[in-house]
């Protein structure tokens, strides 16, 4: 059994340090080689390479294995052409010594590259790999930068960044300070990291696309979304003026609920409005109306009363606002005496509001959806038309339904155990396996007109024959031709 100990160079470090032409092969040569590569480079891996392969080919020859060591190089004029001239190499390597299994012996990333290439055309038993203690480090890192130069998405991301913080910061430090200048970077690069891990990009990419598909098609909701953005503006507005409109509160607790209840009218409107748009749309195609979009409607104005009748009722709390006060209401015999609404019987209207919104909207879904269910389904014919439209009917194997005007031909699923009638022309599908109805006898005899051997033809024929089950018998001239 020959074992190839063959040591790989895909960029040629053995040809550019000593001038030699590969392959090299045999004991006596490599050991040289090594020896030359050492003087010539002494940090080189290659030369902890060679010695790797002598040693693996030395443990084999111990037990009694026959082994060649041999080094293999490529080419220095491309990665193409090296990789074909190591086939090259192999290719006389084997063909000379006809080796049943190889061990392939690399020192890098890039020589690993030829490993599928020896395999290809000899059994590869073993790949070792030869790491240099003290460059592992080094090597990992450098290959892991190459890797990252090499991605161009990760270059645009990180790089440019990097690229304009050592651009910009010393510019900044000059004219406003360097506290100044690193905190104007470190905001700038915050926004970038957020603006990167919520993908806004592909949001904003998304919000576009939509926008310019709704404005070709002329979905109502272009309009509504308009409107929205513009109660929304309002509705910020207004809790920014309401905000003002306090005195000297300590915290943003008060603050806070004060612009949620100036602003919850208009935002609520505006969520509103935007569902009532895309309801609109629903309603307007070709689609059934799904009931989430009408019960969406319903479903934001109860979250509206809801958010106001709380905040009213914590501004109440804390004084801001004031009791509802009802005047005395006269009409006709009717007279009410004035009362005041305190702040948790506003809160408790607010929230029953809130809930028979919701249970309207949930009842209108609900009403909707079930009449669209009931709806009959036609497909442009009627059960009980009997008219000359009508080509066939189909049954479940009982009497064979009568036809109104004398030329109507009636296709059916006979019963074989029926008896068929002599004057009758009908065209029957019979099931051998179905089983005869109570009243049918199978042992009935034929009426005198009929021929006892044949009880259900399938089809007359012109020129006088019928087929039935598969078979061609010719009809009793007292039957009439179709």
């Amino acid at each position: 059994m020959t074992t190839l100990v063959v040591c790989l160079d895909r960029t040629d470090d053995v040809g550019r340090k000593t001038g030699l032409r590969s392959p090299i092969v045999g004991w006596e040569a490599v050991r040289a080689l090594v020896t030359d590569i050492g003087l010539a480079d002494p940090e080189d891996s290659g030369v902890n390479t060679l010695l790797e392969g002598l040693r693996v080919a030395q443990d084999l020859r111990d037990d009694d294995e026959e082994a060649v060591v041999a080094v293999v190089s490529g080419d220095r004029e491309s990665m193409v052409s090296a990789d074909r001239a190591v086939a090259r190499q192999l290719d006389e390597l084997i063909a000379e010594h006809e080796p049943d299994s190889a061990i392939v012996v690399i020192d890098s990333a890039e020589d690993e590259r030829l490993v599928p290439v020896v395999e290809s055309r000899v059994r590869v038993d073993s790949v070792d790999r030869v790491v240099v203690r003290q460059a592992r480090d080094i090597e990992s890192t450098y290959y892991l930068l190459k890797q990252f130069l090499a991605d161009e998405e990760l270059r645009q991301t990180v790089l440019v960044p990097i690229g304009l913080t050592l651009l910009v910061f010393p510019m900044l430090a000059t004219v406003v300070g360097p506290a100044e200048g690193a905190a104007a970077i470190t905001t700038v690069i915050g926004l970038f990291l957020l603006y990167k891990g919520f993908s806004v990009d592909e949001i904003m990419t998304g919000v576009a696309h939509q926008a310019r598909e709704a404005l070709y098609s002329g979905q109502v909701s272009v309009v509504t979304y308009v409107v929205a953005a513009g109660l929304t503006f309002v509705g910020l507005f207004a809790g920014a003026l309401g905000i003002s409109s306090l005195e000297s509160q300590p915290g943003v607790v008060v603050p806070a609920t004060q612009f949620a209840f100036e602003a919850a009218p208009w935002l609520a409107g505006a969520a509103v409005t935007t569902s009532a748009g895309r309801l609109l749309d629903e309603v307007i195609g070709d689609d059934a109306i799904r009931s989430s979009y009408l019960n969406l409607p319903f479903l934001l104005l109860a979250v509206g009363l809801v958010v106001r009748g709380f905040s009213g009722y914590f501004l109440a709390q804390q004084g801001v606002l004031d009791p509802i006060d009802i005047p005395p209401i006269e009409h006709g015999v009717i007279s009410i005496e004035s009362f005041q609404i305190t702040a948790g019987e506003r809160l408790a209207l607010y929230v029953a509001s809130a809930l028979v919104v919701s249970l309207v909207g949930a009842r209108v879904a609900s009403y909707f959806s079930a009449s669209g269910d009931d709806a009959p389904e036609t497909d442009g014919s009627s059960p009980d038309d009997d008219g000359p439209g009508v080509a066939s009917e189909v049954t479940d194997g009982g009497a064979a339904a009568e036809s109104d005007g004398p030329d109507a031909e009636v296709e059916t699923y006979a019963d074989p155990t029926a008896e068929a009638e002599p004057d009758a022309e009908v065209e029957t599908y019979a099931d051998p396996t179905a089983e005869a109805e109570p009243d049918a006898d199978p042992t009935a005899e034929a009426e005198p007109d009929a021929e006892p051997e044949r009880p259900q033809p399938s089809a007359a024929a012109e020129d006088g024959t019928v087929s039935t089950h598969g078979e061609d018998r010719e009809q009793d001239s007292d039957v009439p031709p179709r």
